[in-house]
């Protein structure tokens, strides 16, 4: 068939995806083969693509079609998160679109309109990673809010309480006031904030107070009669139990056992002494606020403070505060710091820069804050998790985030996991109407629960428990909390396979653990750690072996692409203009694992311009015409590059094992561009209008379907294209690039291959003349070769006379006076001129080139000469440095000897 002058991904990308899919390639099904399995991250149900999704997706989908293409079993399983506080606030925001208020839902009424919701916009994500490529088990799409997956959650959570693991109690919470809920740490994003520091004063009691207005004021009275404070929260002092000060500290031991006035409202509070204080801060002086700080909250508990939250759960002050009720905390914190210095109790004003938590979902500043809530005690299920780390069993790459991983987990805190949320799975736990509570799976389970927990006599009779719980049953109400998103995503890769509704079916067996897991750092501990965790729990073992961990993906000014600074190209915008290949060997050329990538589209270009170098190498061949008759002058460059393709092979599956997929593919991409096309290609290709013989045609048709099979984990379109190219035959309709054997590399030659390189060093030694000396490339030059070595030139001199445009070539053993000269390897070569050379131009070149040699050899002896170096470093790596001695030596006599002949 004819192949058009351009590669079009747009004629190709969605026909051969519905081809893939329509003959089922993705589908996994458990069989006598090696399994090798993902499980996708589950993105957000409310997601739309971004570039770190592009990233993750296309190493997973390369590792995926690789391990299909070597045989194995591949199984990649997507599916999505159902993401409670995300999701939440696009349902209420929807809902407040059409004048409908959440408050005046039952919660019946807004899972209606969430699951509407997620039904309408829930899939966008997954189709939009079907443009890219990805070869996922879509049959095997999950969702973390399904039947089956929730009542995985429920049935995780009543396992976890009955060993004693999770309780509820009353604690110190992050606080997301627009979410209206609690987070957890990890979901909290440190970020630095230009603030206000402000400098309060409060009234020590007894030194000369005054009153005016009935309020305490400080108007005029002097220094000893009061103590500064400074603080970032003005609007919180309402709420402070306690002034501390440092013991250490002379300038405050008149305070000891004082009490002062907290400015505004009057309140008394006592003088506190704590090394906690830092005596450099601000005035040496803290105000101790334990309802609104977690480090003020251990002071008041360790000093049996009083707790005073002044805050609604929307960050508006309450009654409590008895000023400024129902402000918004940010517009209180104005307020107040005017009503301080009108007040005369706010000595100063000072700029400030500090770190502020802001929640991950709803960037709403984050409130510590006292809240009663569900917690899991994780001290037991981390040690197991950090000690398949620390053998080994789970590798993270690159091993860089083991310290912190080691850091986290043996400093790991208690897990809230409830959330004040209607969107999730609903905690199990049942109260009665005088607030004693019971965790059951379902009503009629909790009924039963609270029969027991009754200790009534087993020989009571069924009339009598059932009265009991005909009795109890109105009062009976569900607690209103949700489940963390984290608590269902945790058990992905179990849930995914039905391993807690059929512990025991095929599917576990076959797939689980899983063996690769591609993820972001940021997400370490509050996922990946946790799926450890919840794999040795739930499964008595690991759910994964490797876990690659991606970097971010940030301009090319080194800015994290956002939405909010507008550096963040829409990734289905770039498919459509350069094509999903060329965008994923983009992402994948600048993306070393574990290191932030600086994306550039110029990177999408240069994949682009791969493709077009692919489809027009592809074009050359399919247009040459094969004589039959013809004997084969290229035995040796097909022999050539058939011992680099298996030289770059081991490179690159060497890559692959290290998970270092962005050297893997600059390998795959120089052996294409340069070995293949630039030099293999134009070694063979026969003269213009002319036939080529038929060994050399088939040989490079063999070594292209190799190419393709090679490049298609990274370019899986255009190489499914160019596979169905009647070039390599008819194919029968399941004989598809994506199921292809892998290639397999064979033996090597490496003398072979370091005889090639003497002899491309040589043609570009011999272009280099006919440039610097203005000869056409048409002008045949005959050339004379000193040799040094033990290469046999007779095997290559077809390719110098073809690619240098040599007419002929001499073997001599001495050199040749007035000749244009230059070496390669140990060799010497001489291109006699019709012309005089300039002498002094040739003896310039020579001696640049001799300095560089002798420094080269300087810094050579320099490592020889190093006693540490000889006495740790590998013998190969000692050999390798002896061997650049030896021939810079031997280079250097060969220009001095040049040198002096010149005069």
């Amino acid at each position: 068939m004819s192949i058009s002058t351009k590669y079009n991904p747009a004629e190709t990308e969605d026909k051969w995806y519905s081809y893939w899919l329509s003959k089922k390639f993705f589908h996994s099904e458990p069989d006598e083969r090696e399994p090798y399995t993902i499980v996708i991250p589950p993105p957000n149900v409310t997601g739309v693509l971004h570039m770190g999704h592009m990233l993750n997706n296309t190493i997973q989908d390369v590792l995926i079609r690789k391990a299909r293409m070597q045989g194995k079993n591949a199984c990649w399983v997507p599916g999505t998160d159902h993401a409670s506080i995300a999701t939440e606030a696009k349902v209420v925001a929807m809902l407040k679109e059409q004048g409908i208020n959440k408050k005046d839902l039952s919660r019946e009424e807004f899972l209606k309109y969430a699951w509407e919701w997620k039904e309408k916009y829930g899939g966008i994500i997954l189709e939009q990673l079907k443009k890219l490529g990805a070869s996922c088990d879509w049959d095997r799409t999950r969702f973390t809010m399904e039947e089956d997956l929730s009542e995985a959650v429920i049935d995780s959570f009543i396992h976890l309480y009955k060993k004693g693991w999770i309780y509820r109690g009353i604690r110190m919470v992050n606080w997301d006031p627009a979410g209206k809920t609690a987070v957890s740490d990890e979901e909290v994003i440190r970020k630095e904030v230009n603030q206000k520091l402000y400098y309060i004063r409060y009234e020590i009691k007894g030194e000369r107070h005054k009153v005016q207005d009935g309020q305490p004021s400080t108007f005029n009275l002097p220094p000893s009669t009061y103590l500064t404070i400074a603080t970032t929260r003005p609007e919180t002092i309402m709420a402070d139990a306690a002034i501390c000060i440092n013991p250490n500290d002379e300038r405050f031991t008149h305070l000891k056992g004082k009490k002062v006035f907290v400015p505004l409202v009057n309140h008394e509070i006592p003088v506190i002494e704590d090394e906690y204080v830092d005596i450099e801060f601000g005035t040496g002086c803290l105000k101790v606020t334990p309802a609104h700080d977690l480090n003020d909250y251990e002071l008041g508990v360790k000093y049996n403070l009083p707790v005073t939250d002044i805050l609604n759960d929307d960050g508006t002050l309450n009654e409590l505060a008895v000023i400024l009720v129902g402000e918004d905390r940010f517009v209180a914190r104005k307020k107040i710091a005017k009503m301080l210095d009108e007040a005369g109790h706010l000595d100063k004003v000072e700029d400030y820069k500090s770190q502020v938590g802001f929640s991950e979902r709803t960037d709403a500043a984050i409130e510590p804050k006292l809240s009663m809530q569900w917690f899991v005690k994780m001290k037991e299920m981390a040690q197991p998790a950090l000690d398949d780390v620390l053998n080994g069993d789970v590798n993270l790459i690159p091993n860089k985030f083991e310290n912190t991983y080691r850091h986290w987990m043996e400093n790991v805190r208690d897990w809230n996991i409830s959330r004040q949320l209607w969107w999730g799975q609903r905690i199990p736990a049942w109260y009665d109407d005088r607030g004693n509570w019971v965790v059951a799976k379902t009503k009629d389970e909790a009924l039963e629960e609270f029969w027991k927990k009754k200790h009534l006599d087993e020989s009571c009779s069924d009339t009598e428990k059932i009265g009991f719980k005909h009795q109890l049953e109105p009062f009976l109400r569900q607690d209103e909390d949700v489940m963390d998103t984290w608590f269902s995503s945790w058990l992905w890769p179990i849930s995914v396979f039905d391993g807690f509704k059929n512990p025991d079916n095929k599917d576990i067996n076959y797939y689980y653990p899983t063996n690769d897991l591609v993820t972001a750092p940021e997400i370490l501990f509050f996922w990946v750690a946790r799926m450890i965790m919840a794999g040795h729990e739930f499964m008595g073992k690991k759910p994964f072996t490797n876990v690659y961990l991606t970097g971010i993906v940030r301009d090319k000014l080194g800015r994290k692409m956002s939405k909010s600074l507008g550096n963040s190209p829409d990734p289905i915008g770039l498919i459509e203009k350069y094509g999903a290949d060329a965008v994923r060997v983009g992402m994948l050329m600048s993306s070393p694992a574990g290191n932030d990538l600086m994306f550039d589209e110029s990177y999408c270009e240069q994949g682009r311009n791969f493709a077009s170098k692919i489809w027009n190498a592809f074009r050359l061949v399919k247009g040459w015409e094969v004589d039959e008759n013809l004997e084969n002058p290229n035995k040796q460059a097909i022999s050539w590059f058939e011992n680099r393709f298996n030289e770059a092979l081991v490179e690159i599956e060497d890559n692959f094992k290290q998970y270092r997929l962005s050297e893997a593919l600059m390998t795959t991409y120089k052996l294409v561009w340069d070995d293949f096309c630039a030099w293999y290609l134009e070694m063979v290709k026969p003269a213009y209008q002319q036939p080529i013989d038929a060994e050399s045609y088939q040989a490079t048709i063999g070594f292209f379907e190799n190419i393709i099979k090679l490049l298609h984990p990274n370019m899986p379109f255009i190489t499914e294209e160019l596979w169905h190219d009647d070039l390599f035959g008819t194919r029968d309709e399941m004989d598809c690039c994506i199921v292809a054997e892998f290639p397999k590399g064979g033996a090597i030659d490496e003398q072979l291959l370091k005889d090639a390189e003497v002899i491309k060093t040589v043609i570009a030694e011999i272009r280099n003349v006919r440039n610097q000396k203005q000869i056409s490339p048409k002008e045949a030059l005959p050339l004379s070769l000193k040799v040094n070595s033990a290469i046999d030139y007779e095997k290559w001199l077809n390719i110098v006379f073809k690619l240098a445009n040599v007419s002929e070539a001499e073997i001599v053993n001495d050199k040749i006076a007035g000749a244009a000269a230059f070496m390669a390897g140990k060799d010497e070569f001489f291109i006699p001129l019709t012309e005089n050379i300039d002498v002094d131009a040739e003896r310039t070149r020579l001696n640049a080139d001799l300095v560089y040699l002798q420094g080269f050899l300087r810094s050579v002896d320099a490592k020889l000469s190093n006693e540490r170096f000889v006495q740790n470093a590998k013998p190969e790596i000692i050999a390798n440095e002896r061997n650049k001695k030896a021939d810079a030596e031997a280079k250097i006599k060969i220009i001095e000897e040049s040198l002096a002949m010149l005069g």
